[in-house]
């Protein structure tokens, strides 16, 4: 990213200060963004919707029907369950909180085969494995807090969604900068978009507030560990196995991780449980 006397190019800064006024102010950008996540995140979210709603909408759209099939029926969801053949099982078995991470899955994996994002096509591929592997090792972490397990991989999955976000609208034909430019500052602005972003679709504070967290090293719960101290060890941990071959220096000091009570031998076999599941958590989602 190019840069002017120490300070983020002008055209770079006014990209970042549109995207963020524009959620602040307005209604969420991102028309390439399939309309079934809106209408079934709705249904998850309404009180008096029923299992029939939430089947009803998901049905429109065939494709995540049968994503949702999928993933009911993979051992890494449900290693003992029976073999489903309807989507009203499938949901009922997967929850609420695994039925919305399904549905994201399946729009941003619509999004990534758009022809308008060819030019970030490899970036995107890129976030989306380091998506896969926060919400591998969420699920773990998870473990050692009392929150259900789905609800932290659905803060992992989206865990990036800010600079996904930023990447959609740098692909787009009207924008002045590419996103070659503004790669650099988005590591540092992404959550705090993306806090913005999962805000305008509903989702509840708590997850709000663990990505925009994320980058947060000194973060410190008032009480017990909680799902930011989840996310935030869970972005470094990914980080190292990903981009750094697996080596953990970055991790020291990390307030996270003192507060999860992990130790370097347990930051180890994380990694390696991870490397070894990704593979299974990518067929039961869908590459």
């Amino acid at each position: 990213m190019r840069k002017i006397q120490g300070s983020v190019e002008p055209a770079v800064a006014a990209f970042f200060t549109r995207l963020s006024e524009e959620l602040a102010h307005g209604p969420l950008n991102l028309p390439c963004f399939p309309d079934i996540v809106p209408r079934v995140r709705e249904a998850l979210a309404d009180p008096k919707s029923t299992a029939d709603d939430i089947v009803r909408i998901a049905g429109t759209e065939p494709r995540l029907a049968a994503r949702l099939l999928q993933t009911a029926n993979s051992a890494v969801f449900t290693p003992a369950g029976k073999p489903l053949t309807n989507l009203r099982q499938a949901v009922a078995r997967l929850g609420h909180q695994l039925v919305q991470s399904v549905t994201m899955v399946f729009a941003i994996q619509q999004m990534k085969a758009d022809a308008t994002l060819r030019a970030v096509a490899q970036p995107m591929n890129a976030l989306w494995e380091k998506s896969l592997a926060v919400a591998s090792i969420c699920q773990l972490l998870a473990q050692r807090l009392r929150v259900p397990a789905d609800k932290v991989f659905l803060a992992g999955l989206l865990h990036g969604i800010g600079h996904f976000y930023i990447m959609v609208r740098a692909a787009e034909p009207a924008s002045a900068v590419r996103y070659e430019e503004v790669r650099d500052a988005a590591a540092d602005r992404h959550a705090a978009l993306g806090r913005a972003v999962l805000q305008k679709w509903g989702f509840e504070p708590i997850l709000c507030d663990a990505v925009g967290s994320q980058r947060d090293h000194e973060h410190k719960s008032k009480r017990a560990a909680d799902i930011s101290d989840v996310l935030i060890a869970s972005v470094a941990l990914a980080e190292a196995l990903l981009e750094r071959g697996g080596d953990l220096t970055a991790c020291a000091g990390i307030a996270a991780f003192g507060a999860l009570k992990l130790e370097p031998a347990d930051l180890t076999a994380i990694l390696q449980h991870t490397e070894l599941s990704l593979g299974s958590l990518q067929d039961a989602l869908g590459r």
